[in-house]
C-alpha cells in the first residue's frame, strides 16, 4: 500500500475494500491504498463542530445528505478517496449505496493533518477537479487556513476568496461560514452560528 507498492500493481476498488480493514480510514487514489493516522484532537474538534452544522442545516432544508470519515466515493475502478465530511445533493440521492457513494460528492471537504498535506493539496486536488465535485473545501488546522475550490463551466476549479471572512457556498444553498468559527479560540457554539445562518435567510 505504499509507492514501492504501486511499481508491482495497481489496487483496485474491489482491492481496496478488501484490505482496509473495519474502523480503518484510508483513500484509494490512482491505484494506491493512502492509510491515515488516528486523528489529533484539534482536528477531530473541528470535525465535529462542521459536520454536525452542515448536518442540521442540510436536515433543516432537506437539501440532500451529508456523511463523513469512512465512507468511499467510488470516482473509477482505481480511485475511490474518503472526505472527512461529504455533502450529496438531494437530486443526486441515487449515488448513495449501502457500501459507497458511487461518484462525485457536490462538497468534499478535507481536514488537514500534518500526514495528509501532500494527499489533500497535491493529490486530492486534482482528483476532486477531474470526477466533478462541485466544491472543495481544505481546512488547515496546521496552519489555520481554510482554501474554497469551485468548479467552473469549464470543469476546472477556481478558488473562491472568502468576502469579509465569509465563504459562502453555491452547491449548498444558503450556507456560510465566518473562517473565524474554523479557529478553536474563536468557534462559537453550533447552535449559535446556525442561529447566525438562519437568520440570514430570513
Amino acid at each position: 500500500m505504499s509507492s514501492a507498492a504501486q511499481e508491482t500493481r495497481s489496487y483496485t476498488y474491489e482491492d481496496f475494500c478488501a484490505l482496509v480493514r473495519d474502523g480503518e480510514k484510508a483513500d484509494l487514489i490512482d491505484g494506491v491504498i493512502h492509510m491515515a493516522s488516528p486523528d489529533n484532537t484539534i482536528a477531530g474538534d473541528i470535525f465535529s463542530w462542521l459536520i454536525t452544522l452542515m448536518f442540521d442545516y442540510v436536515e433543516l432544508f432537506d437539501l440532500g445528505k451529508v456523511f463523513g470519515s469512512r465512507i468511499a466515493c467510488k470516482l473509477s475502478e482505481y480511485n475511490a478517496p474518503e472526505p472527512d465530511i461529504l455533502f450529496i445533493r438531494k437530486k443526486h440521492k441515487k449515488r448513495i449505496l449501502r457500501g459507497r457513494i458511487d461518484g462525485a460528492p457536490g462538497i468534499a471537504v478535507e481536514i488537514v493533518s500534518p500526514d495528509s498535506v501532500e494527499r489533500d493539496y497535491e493529490l486530492k486536488l486534482p482528483l476532486y477537479e477531474k470526477y466533478g465535485v462541485e466544491e472543495y473545501w481544505i481546512v488547515d488546522e496546521v496552519n489555520r487556513t481554510a482554501t474554497f475550490h469551485r468548479l467552473g463551466a469549464d470543469g476546472k476549479y477556481a478558488e473562491v476568496k472568502p468576502r469579509n471572512g465569509i465563504f459562502r457556498s453555491k452547491v449548498m444553498k444558503g450556507f456560510w461560514l465566518r473562517l473565524e468559527w474554523l479557529g478553536p479560540e474563536t468557534r462559537p457554539l453550533k447552535a449559535k452560528a446556525l442561529a447566525q445562518i438562519l437568520k440570514s435567510k430570513r
